[in-house]
């Protein structure tokens, strides 16, 4: 009768240890599962940081190039300006020329 306790003793603890390695491997399935649903929710994290600091970034480029569109415009017009009246006085001192050489033939 000894060796039957004996039996039931180790059958007992396989049945223990069997029942330890089912709880170990699910507590195992369930870590991996949390971290890679943490993992998958840094990454949209982050993508949605980086999407938010692109469209900032245009944002910013879009003003200074504005800004830098409006200057060389204005230094455009003020260019064409200061051109256009070179060429007047020069057209006003030709038509003198012309004028002078007409009256003094």
């Amino acid at each position: 009768m000894l060796s039957l306790d004996m039996l039931k003793i180790v059958c007992a603890v396989e049945d223990e240890s069997r029942q330890a390695i089912v709880i170990a491997k699910q507590r195992a399935k369930d870590v991996a599962d949390e971290a890679c649903k943490a993992g998958e929710e840094a990454i949209e994290a982050t993508l949605a940081r980086a999407k938010s600091e692109i469209a900032h970034l245009m944002r910013a480029s879009d003003q200074k190039a504005t800004e830098q569109a409006k200057e060389l415009a204005s230094t455009t017009a003020n260019k064409l300006a200061t051109l256009r009246a070179r060429g007047e006085r020069r057209l006003e001192a030709t038509a003198q020329h012309i004028v002078e050489r007409i009256v003094n033939s």
